[in-house]
């Protein structure tokens, strides 16, 4: 890769250089690295764009599948050497957008998962920033917001499923796809003033492990200020329990935490909300990328790179440079994000997580969410 001068590096990269971000003295992240991360970025996507099928999409559960093909999608696009009109990205929104529905979903019908596809499918659309979308776009948009369970579907305000979002409508609610709805409908341009946003701050706020704000008995007595990942039927946690005084409560974790904390952003809940103090409070005692904060140890890497893609995305709309952590050390999030990715990827340019759970043994998934968000992390 030559690198013919500050100006045309920029170019090549496709961000911003020392001017990007925030008015501050601090660099995020510096030249050296930001040339290294791009270089792993373009890796990534040869990586890719090889394993590519016939068809135009790639490979979930053993057939080409529509929302891998659009997470990889996202990555095509928003990369300079690729963008919308490389035939890469173009064959692979091609087959994604073969699944649109009459409902306006996207999705794969009789997988149950009407949500996870169509939220990830919009965002893939978003990133195009094509006009000839936009229809397409509404309607998904549409969708989702009929898909989130409230008083259309029986449950008012006091019911544990009002305001989330599950992987269809007959699925109970669960934050990760809420978030993923909310991730999809902020980068859609749904504006945040939009009811969608509000509903979803009452089933997000019964997540947190708050007693002050949550009106859920598994949150009682609790001033932990991280998430869960459901408050259906009693609650629970992908990470499990641990003892209080003597009584198994509810184990916040580090990837519904960050991703509870993004969504209060998209909605705009005041960043001197109690929430949100509690949930900055929570990522500042639990600061660490060398696993999915908070989870038991044995479970530490499970979900690693989904977290690794949550976090940069709450950490961006945070929109603070460093974190500083329960000893007050700081740290530069978007660097230290970068240079661990940088570490974990593979010779081949993919990133795959030995822990496979959640899918993270599929290598096109791991590495769109790696490539994700290091993108988010080199983004003004």
């Amino acid at each position: 890769m030559k690198h013919p001068g500050l100006t045309s590096l920029c170019g090549l990269l496709g961000v911003m250089c020392l001017a990007a971000g925030p008015a501050t003295d601090e660099v995020p992240v510096d030249l050296s690295l930001r040339i290294r991360t791009q270089e792993a970025i373009d890796k990534a996507l040869g990586y890719l764009a090889a394993s590519q099928q016939a068809d135009g999409a790639w490979e979930a559960f053993g057939k080409s599948h529509p929302a891998i093909t659009a997470l990889v999608v996202k990555c095509l696009i928003q990369n300079k050497e690729y963008g919308a009109k490389h035939a890469a990205a173009k064959r692979g929104l091609d087959f994604t957008l073969r699944y649109v529905q009459p409902d306006g979903g996207i999705y794969v019908p009789g997988e149950g998962m009407r949500n996870y596809h169509t939220s990830v499918a919009l965002m893939a659309l978003a990133a195009t920033k094509d006009p000839a979308h936009a229809e397409t776009t509404r309607k998904a948009q549409r969708f989702l917001k009929k898909l989130q369970w409230d008083d259309g579907e029986g449950h008012e305000a006091s019911s544990t499923f009002f305001g989330g979002q599950g992987y269809g409508q007959h699925k109970r609610p669960d934050l990760s796809n809420t978030q993923l709805m909310l991730e999809a409908l902020q980068q859609s341009g749904l504006p945040p003033d939009d009811p969608v946003y509000q509903k979803a701050m009452v089933f997000v706020s019964r997540c947190q492990m708050l007693d002050r704000t949550n009106d859920q008995s598994f949150a009682g007595g609790s001033v932990d200020g991280g998430f869960v990942y459901s408050p259906v039927s009693g609650g629970e946690s992908k990470a499990g329990t641990k003892l209080v005084d003597g009584k198994p409560r509810l184990r916040s974790y580090g990837s519904m935490t960050y991703a509870g904390f993004k969504s209060m952003l998209y909605a705009r809940v005041d960043r001197n909300d109690v929430r949100v103090r509690r949930a900055i409070e929570w990522i500042r005692r639990h600061y660490t990328l060398d696993h999915n904060p908070n989870m038991p140890h044995a479970q530490s890497k499970q979900g690693l790179y989904y977290f690794y893609h949550v976090f940069a995305r709450a950490m961006h709309a945070w929109g603070e440079e460093t974190v500083r952590d329960a000893d007050g050390v700081p740290h530069a999030w978007r660097a230290e994000l970068c240079e661990k990715l940088l570490s974990l990827q593979g010779e081949d340019g993919s990133w795959v997580n030995e822990e496979d759970r959640w899918y993270e043994g599929n290598p096109h998934l791991v590495t769109a969410y790696a490539v994700l968000a290091l993108q988010t992390a080199l983004s003004p």
